[in-house]
């Protein structure tokens, strides 16, 4: 059992933001449980004083989300930190989405943070202590055009985390956002496209041009290491904000033209997506 430091889970660490508040927790001294569907037993790496132990778990099923966190209480007997990160995108038009498509967004992406919850909230209130940090994105604030239904998923989020930290605001839990913006990592290369995209002619030549400025706006993004640090920082703070919006100051800008000037933004960004 880990002394002192906190224990923290994150899901989702095979790559991008997962692995990076992982790899850094774990060698700042923590004990970090990370999930991925990609193994099939449990790994563990020590660093000085903490480790970075990856189980297998997907956040699609119950029973496999029920045995991960089980795991992690089986060898630790208390869950302070919960990092809800695991997720994918879909990009195409929404009238090119299947309802199939759309589900399976919304499956790992939304009922896979309540999973998560469900699982781990029980623990949190029994202790009477806890942190809960749901990882949105600034698709979660602005529906970004080729990216409805990933941002459909985001802004959930952010509707489900501002009711969730009322509701266990008594039990000594505190819940946080973090908005990502545009960041190099491998979401970009996982990213799927809906089938109708590659086919119809509708949409085709418009999503195409957006697409490789979505693109190429996160291949110059910033290292994932920067919401890693703003991770940590969370954390230790004994009363954290509810959203922390991190990335560009373009794209913070744009979140304040929203509540300002929100026609003007969606030029703004019909041009920046070279869809006018």
């Amino acid at each position: 059992m880990s002394k002192n430091k906190k224990v923290i889970f994150i899901t989702g660490v095979s790559s991008g933001i997962g692995k990076a508040c992982a790899e850094h927790l774990a060698n700042k001294g923590y004990p970090v449980y990370g999930t991925s569907r990609k193994v099939t037993s449990p790994t563990r790496k020590n660093t000085d004083s903490g480790f970075l132990e990856i189980i297998p778990m997907d956040v699609n099923s119950d029973a496999s989300v029920q045995k991960g966190i089980n795991y992690l209480i089986n060898k630790e007997g208390r869950l302070d930190v919960v990092v809800n990160n695991a997720g994918f995108g879909i990009a195409g038009a929404i009238e090119d989405t299947t309802i199939e498509e759309a589900k399976r967004q919304f499956e790992t992406n939304f009922f896979g943070i309540l999973r998560v919850l469900r699982a781990s909230l029980p623990i949190m209130r029994k202790q009477e202590s806890g942190l809960i940090v749901n990882i949105s994105s600034i698709a979660g604030l602005i529906g970004l055009p080729y990216q409805g239904l990933y941002s459909a998923t985001k802004f959930a989020i952010e509707g489900l985390s501002e009711a969730l930290r009322m509701e266990v605001k008594k039990f000594k839990v505190n819940v946080v956002l973090i908005e990502p913006g545009d960041f190099q990592t491998q979401f970009t290369a996982n990213r799927q496209k809906t089938i109708e995209s590659e086919k119809n002619q509708t949409y085709q030549e418009d999503f195409r041009r957006a697409l490789s400025v979505i693109e190429n706006d996160e291949k110059n993004g910033s290292s994932p290491e920067k919401i890693a640090l703003l991770l940590e920082k969370i954390i230790n703070d004994p009363s954290p904000r509810f959203r922390y919006l991190v990335g560009p100051f373009s794209e913070k800008l744009a979140v304040f033209l929203k509540k300002i000037m929100p026609a003007q933004l969606e030029l703004i960004l019909m041009k920046h997506y070279k869809l006018l």
